[in-house]
C-alpha cells in the first residue's frame, strides 16, 4: 500500500462532518434550544428537527443544549437532530469528540476532557444568578480557554481613558478585558471587554468601551480631555452612529474601535471554533478525488459462536473504470484497497489492505472491460456498533474512491429463531477439504460468490445462501424439523413459489445452511423480490429474510458471468 494512500485514508478516517461558516449562536440565558441553522433544508426536514428537538430524550437534549452548545457546528447540530435512534446519537456523539481530539489514536479524549474542564471552571468562577456556563465570560473560556492576560477591575474606580477613548478622568461600574496573543481563525492580540452595570457580579460583553463609564449620564462629570477644553459637548456621546458614546478624541478613532472591526470581532468569537484536522491539505484532496471512482460494496452477518460474527466485506469495481497498460499483448491493471474497522471510540479492531491485479489478452480485453472486478475479505467482530473505511487507489491513474459508513453487526440470541444475511450469488459451489474456511468467498465448505449489483440474466442461475441458526430439537430424536418458503414476486404479483424440509435437505440439527440454485429462465426481464421464510415446526417461529434482484435478456456475447474475481 503506497504513502499516499495510506496519507488520504488517515485523513479521511478523522472527518465525519464538513465544517462551514455559519452564523454564531447566541448565548443561552434561558433554558431554550439554540437556534436552528435552516439552510439548504426544505420545510419537512425543518419540521422534523424542530419536531425531533422537543422529543429528544433529557441526556440527549442536554448534551445539545448545553454541553456542546458553544462548540457545535450548525451542521453538525442539523445533522444530529435528523439521527432516528439513539443508537445513532451515541455514535454521533463519539465521533465528535474523536473529530477534536489531538490523538484520536489514544483512548482519552484530549478535548472532551479539557472542555469539561473549563465548563466546571465556569461554573465556579463565573455564576451570577445564572450557572456561569451560562455567562458571557463563561461561555468565551469554553469557546477559547483561558486568556494570556486578564485586567480586573472587580470594584470598577477610578479609570483613565487612554487617548482614543477621548482621555481624561472617570469612574468605572466592574469590569474586565481578557487578552489573548492568538485565537484560531480570528488573528492576533484579540481583546475582549466585559461590564457588571448592575454591580450584581452579572458581567456581559461588550461593544463599547463606554459601557463601563458610571458617570456617563451625570452632567459635568468625567469629561474627557476635548470637553473640558470647550471643543466639544457631553451630548456629542450620544448621537454617534457607531454603536458607542464615546467622547470625541483629538486624532479621530483607531482601527481598533471602528465599528465593522468590532462587529466583526464581536461575530467571529462566538462561533463555535474550527475542528483541527490532522492534515487539512490532504482532506481538501480527498474531498476533491473521493468521487474519481466509483465501487460497489456489501457487508453479510454470519454466525460464528454466540459471541462472535463472521463479516464478509465485499468489493466490486467496474473494469472500465480502470486504467490498462498494455505489454507483449497483455492488457493489466493494479488496484490497492485498504480496509479499517474501528469502535465508536476509536480504537482499531482490524485493517486489510490487499494489491488487485487485473490481466486480460488481447483477444479478451473488449469484452473483459465490460465486467466486474470482485475482492472480499472476512473479518470476525463481537456484536455492536462499528465505523467501516474502505479505499480503493488504481495504482496507474493515481484516481482513488472511498466510502465511510456505519457497521451495525447484529447479536444472536440463544433462545431465538436467528438467520444470516441472505446472499444473492452468482457462483454457489463445495470447495475442497484443504479450502474450507480459508480464501475469498469461501463460507465453511462452499465458495460463496457474492452479485452485488443483483443483476442476473434468463441464462444464469440464482445462487441463494442462508444460515438458520438456534432450530429446536425434538426430545426423542434430536432432531430439528424445519420447513423452508421460497417466494419470488415481481411487485405485488406473485411469480414463483415453493418449500422444503430440513428432512429433504438432509439437515436436521440446530443449524441449518441454505445453498440453492435457482433457474431463471421461467422470469421474464424485470425487478423482482425473493423472500425465504424458516420455520421450525418444533417452536413454532418463523425468521424471514428478503432480497432484490433483476432479470435481463442475456447478452449476445456469451459469458461465463459478468464478474472476474479479484485474484
Amino acid at each position: 500500500m503506497s504513502r499516499a494512500i495510506r496519507s488520504v485514508f488517515a485523513s479521511l478516517f478523522s472527518v465525519a462532518v464538513a465544517m462551514s461558516p455559519i452564523a454564531a449562536q447566541q448565548p443561552q440565558v434561558q433554558d431554550q434550544p439554540a437556534p436552528i441553522a435552516h439552510q439548504n433544508l426544505d420545510k419537512e426536514q425543518k419540521k422534523k428537527i424542530k419536531r425531533t428537538l422537543k422529543e429528544l430524550d433529557t441526556p440527549y437534549r442536554q448534551w445539545l443544549n448545553e454541553d456542546v452548545v458553544y462548540i457545535i457546528s450548525p451542521d453538525e447540530r442539523n445533522a444530529f437532530l435528523q439521527l432516528a435512534t439513539n443508537e445513532e446519537r451515541e455514535q454521533f456523539i463519539e465521533q465528535f469528540w474523536l473529530r477534536r481530539s489531538g490523538n484520536p489514536d489514544l483512548p482519552d479524549n484530549d478535548f472532551k476532557e479539557e472542555h469539561y474542564r473549563r465548563i466546571a471552571y465556569a461554573n465556579e468562577h463565573y455564576a451570577s444568578g445564572i450557572p456561569g456556563w451560562k455567562t458571557d465570560r463563561g461561555k468565551m473560556y469554553i469557546i477559547w480557554g483561558p486568556p494570556d492576560e486578564i485586567e480586573s477591575h472587580p470594584t470598577g474606580g477610578t479609570y483613565d481613558r487612554p487617548m482614543d477613548e477621548g482621555g481624561g478622568t472617570t469612574s468605572t461600574y466592574p469590569w474586565e478585558t481578557w487578552r489573548w496573543r492568538y485565537l484560531e481563525g480570528i488573528g492576533e492580540n484579540i481583546i475582549l471587554e466585559f461590564v457588571d452595570p448592575s454591580q450584581s457580579g452579572e458581567y456581559h460583553m461588550t461593544m463599547d468601551p463606554s459601557e463601563k463609564d458610571a458617570l456617563l449620564h451625570v452632567p459635568g462629570a468625567g469629561l474627557s480631555l476635548m470637553e473640558q477644553m470647550g471643543l466639544a459637548s457631553q451630548a456629542d456621546r450620544f448621537t454617534r452612529s457607531d454603536g458607542t458614546n464615546l467622547p470625541t478624541s483629538l486624532g479621530g478613532t483607531p482601527a481598533s474601535l471602528d465599528e465593522f472591526n468590532r462587529l466583526e470581532l464581536f461575530a467571529k468569537v462566538q462561533q463555535p471554533p474550527p475542528v483541527k484536522f490532522k492534515d487539512l491539505e490532504a482532506v481538501v484532496t480527498a474531498r476533491l478525488v473521493r468521487d474519481q471512482m466509483k465501487f460497489g460494496w456489501r457487508t453479510d452477518f454470519l454466525k460464528v459462536t454466540n459471541d462472535t460474527v463472521l463479516v464478509p466485506v465485499t468489493v466490486q469495481v467496474p473494469n472500465s473504470q480502470l486504467s490498462f497498460r498494455t505489454r507483449d499483448g497483455i492488457h493489466s491493471a493494479t488496484i490497492n484497497i485498504f480496509g479499517r474497522v474501528t469502535t465508536l471510540t476509536g480504537r482499531i479492531v482490524q485493517t486489510f489492505e490487499e494489491s488487485v491485479s487485473r490481466d486480460f489478452p488481447d483477444s479478451l480485453f473488449q469484452q473483459s472491460v465490460k465486467l466486474q472486478s470482485i475482492y472480499q475479505k472476512s473479518v470476525p467482530l463481537r456484536p455492536g456498533l462499528y465505523r467501516l473505511d474502505l479505499v480503493i487507489k488504481d495504482v496507474d491513474s493515481g484516481n482513488v474512491g472511498v466510502i465511510n459508513t456505519r457497521l451495525a453487526v447484529p447479536r444472536y440470541e440463544d433462545e431465538k429463531l436467528e438467520a444470516s444475511s441472505l446472499i444473492l450469488a452468482d457462483q454457489i459451489e463445495h470447495v475442497p477439504a484443504k479450502q474450507i474456511g480459508t480464501g475469498q468467498f469461501v463460507i465453511g465448505s462452499s465458495k460463496v460468490r457474492p452479485r452485488l449489483d443483483g443483476d442476473f440474466t434468463t441464462a444464469d442461475k440464482l445462487g441463494i445462501y442462508m444460515q438458520v441458526y438456534n432450530l429446536q430439537p425434538d426430545a426423542k430424536t434430536h432432531k430439528s424439523e424445519a420447513t423452508f418458503e421460497y417466494t419470488v414476486k415481481k411487485g405485488e404479483q406473485q411469480i414463483m413459489q415453493f418449500k422444503e424440509t430440513s428432512e429433504e435437505m438432509k439437515q436436521t440439527g440446530d443449524q441449518i445452511t441454505i445453498e440453492r440454485l435457482l433457474p431463471l429462465a421461467t422470469l421474464s426481464p424485470g425487478k423482482y423480490t425473493l423472500q425465504v421464510n424458516a420455520t421450525d415446526s418444533l417452536s413454532k417461529q418463523t425468521v424471514s429474510r428478503t432480497a432484490e434482484f433483476s432479470v435481463k435478456a442475456p447478452l449476445d456475447t456469451k459469458t461465463a458471468a459478468n464478474v472476474t474475481p479479484g485474484r
